[in-house]
């Protein structure tokens, strides 16, 4: 029933749309920056449009590992938008890989405490100072000490295996670590391999990433550097989509078919026009690829 339903909700608009036969694929479940379209305060005409027309919005990203022959589910980040992300999967997952601790990509769980569903530990899969925020800040410690998250290690560059079919390798990138490392994951199926890379300062050894795989979601939180007059952007800094699409534009078309930009903050034209990233592509909520 879960799977029927992610095939109504989910018409995949990748360039390798999953069937709902197939036996795994992943599921794009947000594809904006960590505040969603609109965000807080954002009152721009646009923005009002968005908060008048629920159709308008987007959800903070995130990938769902969906495998059909075991009936398991797993969901890359619990975003502030959690609750609805997890719906959209039947109200159950296995797991949750976390890429790093900033508030688009771990608040979620929050939603695992006694307060609201009251998780018995869910597996949660995190990087070592990623584990160690978590198990020494709270709110988050008492999901811990209560068991409702079961906190699984990861190691930069060693994959683990969800189940028979599906492993995930975290890819440490160059990102502010305030609190934690932050990571991509190499998502490898029986068949195809996919690459969520949401959040990184810059695209250190991007071409190689993306040549180990068959779809590439990357960080493109801003199209240029006009977008936010009066923050300075050197404090949070992201790859510009404008200097990316010149950087993989040396890349042959195979490889820059790949290419989708994802994590785009509510200020990126591309959030409402995608057509200015052409030949490259935004990600689409809902996209499925099979793995």
């Amino acid at each position: 029933m879960i799977f029927a339903l992610l095939a109504l909700l989910y018409a995949g608009a990748g360039s390798q749309p999953a069937p709902a036969s197939a036996p795994a694929y992943t599921v794009v479940l947000g594809l904006a920056q960590d505040g969603g379209y609109p965000q807080a305060g954002c009152e721009r005409a646009d923005c009002v449009t968005a908060w008048n027309n629920p159709k308008l919005r987007r959800h903070v990203a995130s990938l769902a590992i969906v495998d059909t022959t075991t009936h398991e589910q797993w969901m890359i980040d619990a975003t502030p938008d959690f609750p609805e992300q997890l719906h959209v999967l039947g109200g159950r997952i296995n797991g949750i890989l976390l890429t790093h601790a900033h508030i688009g990509h771990y608040l979620g769980l929050a939603q695992l405490g006694r307060e609201v569903i009251g998780a018995h530990e869910m597996p949660v899969y995190a990087m070592p100072r990623m584990r160690a925020f978590l198990e020494h800040n709270g709110p988050w410690d008492q999901l811990v000490r209560l068991h409702n998250i079961d906190i699984r290690p990861l190691e930069d560059g060693v994959a683990v295996r969800l189940n028979a079919n599906i492993s995930v390798t975290p890819v440490v990138v160059p990102h502010r670590g305030e609190y934690s490392e932050t990571v991509a994951f190499i998502v490898k199926g029986p068949n195809r391999s996919i690459l969520w890379m949401p959040d990184a300062d810059r695209l250190e050894h991007a071409e190689e990433l993306i040549a180990r795989v068959d779809v590439a979601y990357v960080d493109g939180t801003f199209f240029d550097a006009k977008e936010l007059p009066g923050r300075n952007l050197a404090e949070i800094p992201h790859p510009l989509i404008r200097d990316s699409m010149q950087r993989f534009a040396k890349l042959p078309a195979s490889e820059r078919a790949k290419i989708r930009f994802v994590h785009l903050n509510q200020s990126n034209p591309a959030l409402r026009d995608p057509s200015i990233v052409r030949p490259f592509a935004v990600a689409v909520e809902g996209e499925r690829e099979r793995l």
